[in-house]
């Protein structure tokens, strides 16, 4: 059988819908892989065997009988295991949910699967989403398809190792500060942000309200609008949905006339090697017909305070429901009401959410609500419209995505450090703007590095035509060497 792990996830499409191949085929084939390769990669916390399989007969069944065929159909699709489908587990890599069943499937992966996506499992996390290398799950770290003994990035390091490894060829993830894009770079695929309420969040467990989106992890540009064009849809579940129609995402590859600017003072410090990876990745822009313009975002230095106060402090307030008594382990010692609280917390969640839990509850108490939250809002405002003027000189901004390549598991113990990976991530989530991570070339010890590429609000479409652009202009997305 042809290396199906070796195609696109738009060409192992094509390939279903012209009959070259059968459903089934492709879900044994990727289910052997994910058999084969999970247990070193840990990227997979849940696999669905009988229900790819069911999903793969089905879309047999439809194209014997000539019935029309969704836009995913065929492709095997991971889910990061904070968004529900209904029966199934949704542990957020948590052991306080590690017997939660979700009552109903999440809107985003409702049209996934209505669009013929073999939904083949459910995909390690940071727990709760909280980390940028994946090593925070009560489960386990997930290892670097590129080199095991460093981390994917996180908090979306299992479906970002999943799509890396070719285990399945698209992925959700949800970026609160960067929790697509930073495991893209770090893995060699593409990861997008959409625009703040361009797809619904309902049935994604919550981290930071005001900041969570769900997006795509793929091995292409392509694909990932292929993703988009699915889930992108207003619902009528979700407050925060944009009332837009879907949207069509038809790519070329001219930059003329389009001015990118980039924020020459946010680059101060990036180590020679990254500096190099990121002037080539202008030169290509350049080739390609864009003006390069200096912008001025020297506010967005800020941008990791501001995050760390106001996501911790939506943490402490969403977390709060996590109280062992409506979901969760309960603690079994419990003698009073107040036991069952802190005891279940106390052995439920881990280390790093109860750090920003605390941080939360702190900048929300009384007497400092003021100092700190009133004024991370206050910036967050400011930031907003440092990017809307940036946005007047250029169509898109470009930045590198992180200040390294991926670093060994283990390797950063202070939490501040790590913290600081999102340094580049999060201004697009704090001012809600689209935002696509793209395979930019390799550090010296041939690890992947990625650009990013910034976009106003509801300018998914010309963000992800610019990468497009640039993708098809370089070639670096590959398969890992030697992943399994």
């Amino acid at each position: 059988m042809t290396k199906l792990h070796h195609l696109s996830a738009t060409e192992l499409r094509d390939s279903f819908c012209k009959g070259e191949i059968k459903a089934v085929q492709i879900a044994e084939y990727f289910l052997h892989r994910i058999d084969r390769a999970n247990p070193e990669l840990n990227a997979f916390l849940k696999i669905l065997h009988e229900r790819t399989l069911l999903q793969a007969e089905r879309l047999d069944q439809k194209r014997r009988e000539n019935a029309p065929l969704g836009l995913l159909a065929g492709i095997p699709v991971a889910i990061k295991d904070n968004m529900h489908i209904e029966g199934e587990l949704t542990t957020c890599a948590s052991k306080f949910l590690s017997n939660y069943r979700a009552p109903f499937t999440a809107d985003a992966v409702q049209y996934l699967e209505e669009a013929g996506a073999l939904l083949i499992g459910k995909t390690n996390l940071d727990e709760f989403a909280m980390g940028s290398a994946n090593e925070n799950s009560a489960f386990g770290p997930v290892c670097n398809p590129w080199d095991l003994s460093r981390v994917p990035g996180g908090s979306s390091g299992g479906s970002a190792a999943a799509v890396a490894g070719r285990l399945a060829l698209l992925a959700t993830g949800s970026d609160t500060g960067g929790s697509i894009r930073l495991p893209a770079a770090f893995c060699g695929i593409v990861g997008f942000k959409p625009t703040y309420g361009r797809v619904s969040r309902y049935g994604l467990v919550a981290f930071g309200s005001s900041l969570d989106q769900i997006g795509a992890l793929s091995p292409t540009v392509q694909d990932a609008g292929l993703m988009m064009e699915v889930m992108g849809r207003h619902s009528p579940h979700d407050a925060t949905s944009l009332g837009l129609p879907a949207e069509t995402y038809k790519l070329s590859t001219s930059l003329k006339e389009i001015k990118i600017g980039v924020p020459h003072k946010m680059l101060e410090g990036l180590s020679p090697e990254m500096r190099r990876n990121f002037d080539e990745a202008i030169k290509v822009l350049e080739s390609l017909g864009a003006k390069v313009v200096n912008v001025d975002l020297d506010i967005a230095k800020y941008s990791v305070a501001v995050y760390y106060i106001l996501a911790t402090a939506e943490a402490s307030t969403n977390l709060a429901r996590f109280d062992g008594i409506r979901y969760g382990e309960r603690a079994k010692k419990a003698k009073t009401i107040d036991e069952v609280y802190e005891l279940s917390r106390q052995q439920g969640f881990g280390s790093e959410v109860k750090r920003r839990i605390m941080l939360g509850t702190y900048v929300l108490s009384a007497g400092f609500q003021h100092a700190y939250y009133k004024k991370a809002a206050q910036v967050r405002a400011l930031m907003m419209d440092a990017y809307e003027r940036a946005f007047d000189q250029c169509d898109a901004i470009i930045t590198p995505v992180t200040t390294g390549a991926a670093f060994k598991t283990g390797a950063i113990q202070d939490p501040l450090q790590e913290y600081l990976q999102d340094i580049f991530t999060i201004p697009a989530n704090l001012a809600g703007l689209p935002a696509i991570s793209v395979p930019s070339g390799f550090d010296s010890a041939g690890m992947p590095l990625g650009i990013q590429i910034i976009g106003p609000q509801m300018c998914d479409v010309l963000v992800m035509q610019y990468a497009y652009a640039y993708e098809q202009a370089t070639k670096h997305m590959k398969i890992p060497p030697g992943a399994v």
